[in-house]
């Protein structure tokens, strides 16, 4: 299993709460489809991911890759073993937001 930074499910938790004031059940359960969808990704070839979101190249850095999951981004650190640092909605603005 992949372990989360504090952070991360900082971000998950809103991410949460707002589909659930929304009363928006299948965004929720799509969310939790792709986090899970991601953790299989990463477990079985961590260095899949790409350096920075397509949109964002700016945000590549040397410790980071990120895997499209969904209708998210999910950065991940490539520490042995890797473990996720940010998830993002895909419309979000990712760098005002890191």
């Amino acid at each position: 299993m992949i372990e989360y930074t504090p952070e991360a499910l900082r971000q998950i938790d809103a991410l949460l709460q707002h589909y659930e004031a929304q009363q928006r059940d299948g965004a929720a359960h799509a969310l939790l489809t792709a986090l899970e969808q991601a953790e299989r990704r990463i477990e079985c070839d961590p260095s899949a991911g790409l350096a920075a979101p397509r949109p964002y190249p700016q945000l590549t850095q040397a410790d980071r890759v990120w895997v499209k999951s969904g209708r998210c981004w999910i950065a991940y650190n490539i520490s042995t073993p890797p473990v996720i640092a940010a998830i993002f909605f895909e419309t979000s603005n990712i760098p005002g937001r890191l």
